[in-house]
């Protein structure tokens, strides 16, 4: 078996370099050890591998060179989702809601799309992409916003001894749609952020909740940070 000075210097670099894959790396061996004039049984001694597993490697080295290291190619199945799928599912996660609902959810993307819904979970995966996280930020004009959470904080991690605390807000069943702050959309790693209040419209002033904090018959009333009550 002869080596040109470029097949040689390929193999001795496939057979050394750490980043090649292991069994091109042992190929590329087999091929050099037959090159000293080796026989097979002899290489498949001193590489600790099977005999016919050197005679396939140097038979196909010898009908096709490098090339006939190289892994073929395998059967397997036939991928079924096209890059227009996959752009169409990022495309509508980041773009579109559904009708009555505030996000996607994988069956009613997958359907809308004509896939099955794990693949819309593997394509949400590799871009990404978490359509049923909201984040919640709050832009605080007050400057006494700190001392305010921390005094209203600290009456649920340390209250005073015979202490209740009532927290009063609106009714959760009412949905939030118009925030206090622009909704900052969904991006590929980071989900939806928007701010925790909204917008009234009842007309009247409001203002803000109020926990209370009762020991015996003192009462002191604080106010909550960013809360409103009609």
């Amino acid at each position: 078996m002869v080596l040109s000075d470029a097949e040689r210097l390929t193999l001795e670099n496939w057979a050394r370099r750490r980043s090649t894959a292991q069994g091109l790396a042992q190929r590329a061996q087999i091929v050099l050890a037959c090159v000293r004039g080796w026989n097979n049984t002899a290489v498949a001694a001193r590489l600790g591998i099977e005999l016919k597993a050197v005679g396939r490697w140097r038979s196909r080295f010898l009908r096709d060179r490098l090339q006939g290291l190289c892994d073929e190619p395998r059967c397997g199945v036939a991928r079924t989702i096209t890059d227009a799928q996959v752009e169409e599912v990022v495309v509508r996660t980041l773009e579109e809601t559904p009708e009555g609902a505030t996000h996607w959810s994988k069956r009613e993307l997958a359907t809308r799309v004509g896939i099955c819904a794990l693949s819309v979970l593997r394509i949400w995966r590799a871009f990404g992409l978490e359509p049923w996280r909201t984040e919640t930020f709050k832009i605080s004009p007050d400057p006494m916003l700190i001392e305010k959470t921390r005094d209203v904080v600290g009456l649920y991690l340390a209250p005073p001894a015979n202490a209740v605390v009532f927290a009063v807000d609106e009714k959760p069943q009412i949905q939030a749609l118009e925030r206090t702050a622009p909704v900052l959309p969904m991006l590929p790693g980071t989900p939806e952020r928007r701010s925790f209040d909204y917008v009234w419209h009842h007309g009247r002033p409001v203002r803000r909740p109020e926990h209370r904090h009762r020991q015996g018959n003192r009462e002191a009333v604080r106010p909550a940070p960013g809360g409103r009550l009609p």
